[in-house]
């Protein structure tokens, strides 16, 4: 790598330490003992030590990166001449074996055996006064520490016994740097302009050449060939204290091997960011997610029901979670249900010229005065980079709320290129929101004493007054029904959940709520719309005006891919799903062929079916065409469905 790096004009300083940053106009200034080195990009590759070169940026917006040192054991036995002798005669070494039980993995180094655990005991490093990080670690180790490998190695030679046939030839220990979720940062560094992140690597050199290439084309294009969300450093968010790091750092690490059940939640690193009625969701049975740190109710348990985490280790729907979600989807069919919802990222755009600003951002056009709407903001390739909600106070004064998870992403979105003169800033720790939806829902408002127009139609926003508390109403349900949200400052948050409850509300979670938007054929931001896709791809047509004049990002792009016709196309599918519904990223195949992926799926309490969202081939996303789905490795039958919602297709329930 160094030779094709100086082959291709490259200069590598070695023993010359990164000091200090400064800038200069539009230029970095990187300090060394040698001397100072101006570039227009920086990059922090520092590894283990990327959290201290991290404080460098503070001054000039950057934060403390989220990460922790842990140590890493494995240890590489003696040759084993039996090894030596199958290698020479079959030309190659033997399989990779990686026990996904105990915790292990165990591969051929030249013609010994190297086996490597992740032991639940782990330890992390330089945590603690006692045990600082020293200035310089280069080429060293930590103390073996076999003890805590006892276990795993007893198995491994249980396992495959010619591992005790050799004695241990050398054991190394030495640092790794963890994320909260074990995997690395590769892209933009948040709150800095022209600094970029390459660090958390936790399989070294095998991640190498991936990790070059996503961060050349953030350097090179200010995007990437394909969606790198998970791995984009700005999806962690101001809630990663040492704390939530470490705790979330020490769980991946000693379940690096483990299942992701899809009702299964970590309970490390929790309760960083509550609700103003967090208290209450729980003593009414919340069983709590974590959403970039905000704690939300999952569902809603009854006395009985079975809530340990062993409970949610099954790939089956029907846990005791299930009779849960299909009570409180009835209730809002049926009636009326309250969602708390704290967390949503939302941002102010005002000063003179901020409706024309948007309107050169996103795709589609802006509400009127009082009103809402989604608006799509592509890349320069016409693929979603984010929607975002736009709430239109007056001609120039909007509030864009969005995603918890795109907090910092969708504020970049927005700041990138803002012109002199226009004000955005960010409200998302300082107001909360209530969904109150169901065809009881204007009658729940008018009984606990509303004041607002409660006739205004479908996508209006109004100020209003609540059980005599000031608040916000913007009638939209992301349930599918009938349905207002109520948005107002943390401190009137509790008065208002109450009363919106004593009004006769059932509580429901966000698994409800997914049941629900999976059923309008609603889309989830990095899961239905990514930089994976188009416009057209995901089916966004209609948020696409090419007419217009502002030449908004990917105008160009589009308008050719509408000439020429696109590749695949979202659709939705019923699936005949057995005890599973499809995951995020199921194969979908076509006589055999692969033909496209899930992008998500869940059961439809209203229609009382397994659904899956994804993008397909084309030419096969006509309704009645027959697909299967893998789900977990079993193949089931799906069905494309008609280009419109399974519920309510007409949306007479929305716009009662």
């Amino acid at each position: 790598m160094a030779k094709g790096a100086r082959d291709a004009g490259g200069r590598i300083e070695r023993f010359c330490p990164a000091t200090g940053i400064d800038r200069d106009g539009d230029e970095w200034i990187v300090k060394t003992p040698k001397g100072d080195i101006r570039c227009e990009f920086v990059v922090n590759c520092a590894g283990y030590y990327a959290q201290r070169v991290g404080e460098m940026f503070k001054p000039f917006g950057g934060r403390t990166v989220p990460m922790v040192v842990m140590s890493h054991q494995y240890f590489l036995t003696e040759p084993i001449a039996e090894l030596e002798a199958w290698t020479k005669e079959v030309g190659h070494k033997v399989p990779l074996v990686r026990d996904v039980d105990i915790s292990y993995y165990l591969r051929q180094d030249k013609h010994g055996l190297n086996l490597g655990p992740y032991e639940r005991n782990c330890r992390a490093h330089w945590i603690t006064p006692d045990d600082p990080m020293p200035e310089d670690f280069s080429f060293q180790l930590y103390p073996d520490d076999l003890e805590r490998l006892e276990f795993y190695i007893e198995d491994a030679m249980a396992r495959v016994p010619i591992l005790g046939t050799a004695g241990v030839g050398r054991n190394i220990n030495g640092p790794i740097p963890y994320a909260p979720d074990g995997l690395p940062m590769i892209g933009p560094m948040p709150g800095v302009k022209n600094a970029f992140e390459a660090h958390n690597f936790t399989f070294g050199i095998a991640q190498g050449g991936g990790a070059g290439k996503v961060l050349s084309e953030w350097i090179m294009h200010g995007q990437t060939e394909l969606d790198m969300w998970a791995v984009d450093p700005r999806r962690y968010t101001g809630f990663t204290d040492h704390d939530y790091c470490l705790s979330k750092a020490l769980e991946t690490y000693g379940h690096e091997y483990a299942m992701h059940f899809p009702h299964h939640t970590w309970p490390a690193g929790r309760d960083k960011k509550l609700s103003p009625v967090d208290d209450k969701v729980r003593a009414l049975g919340g069983q709590m997610g974590a959403y970039n740190g905000w704690e939300r109710a999952n569902w809603f348990a009854k006395e009985g029901d079975d809530t340990s985490e062993e409970a949610t280790q099954t790939w089956d729907r029907n846990g005791p979670w299930a009779k849960r979600i299909r009570d409180e989807v009835e209730a809002v069919r049926d009636g009326v249900g309250v969602l708390d919802l704290p967390g949503f990222s939302r941002f102010n755009l005002s000063g003179d010229g901020a409706a024309e600003y948007l309107r050169g951002k996103i795709s589609g056009g802006l509400p009127k005065v009082g009103r809402m709407t989604l608006g799509y903001f592509p890349d320069n390739r016409g693929r979603v980079l984010t929607e975002m909600s736009i709430m239109r106070h007056d001609e120039d004064f909007f509030t864009l709320i969005t995603a918890a998870t795109a907090q910092w992403h969708d504020f970049d979105a927005l700041n990138n290129g803002l012109p002199e003169g226009l004000s955005l800033t960010d409200h998302t720790d300082a107001y909360s929101t209530l969904i109150v939806t169901g065809p009881e829902s204007r009658a729940l408002f008018e009984r606990i004493g509303t004041k607002a127009d409660l006739a205004a139609p479908w996508l209006t926003i109004q100020p209003a007054e609540v059980a005599d508390v000031n608040c916000a109403l913007a009638r939209v349900s992301f349930a599918g029904e009938l349905g207002w949200e109520i948005h107002a400052a943390n401190a009137d948050m509790p008065a208002l959940y109450a009363a919106v409850l004593s009004g006769g509300a059932k509580p429901f979670g966000m698994y409800a709520l997914n049941a629900m938007r999976i059923e309008k054929g609603y889309r989830a931001w990095k899961g239905d719309i990514s930089t994976d896709y188009t416009m057209f791809e995901a089916g966004l047509d209609r948020w696409v005006k090419l007419d217009k004049p502002q030449d908004f990002p990917g105008k160009a792009a589009l308008a050719a891919q509408k000439q020429s016709g696109v590749k695949k196309r979202f659709v939705t599918m019923v699936v005949e799903a057995g005890d599973q519904d499809a995951p995020f990223m199921s194969t979908v195949y076509h006589g055999g062929e692969v033909v496209g992926e899930t992008t998500s799926g869940d059961w439809g309490y209203r229609v009382d079916k397994s659904i899956a969202l994804g993008t397909i081939r084309s030419d096969l996303a006509t309704a009645g065409t027959e697909l299967e789905i893998n789900i977990f490795g079993r193949m089931c039958k799906a069905t494309v469905q008609p280009d419109q919602p399974l519920w309510d297709p007409q949306n007479e329930r929305l716009r009662a």
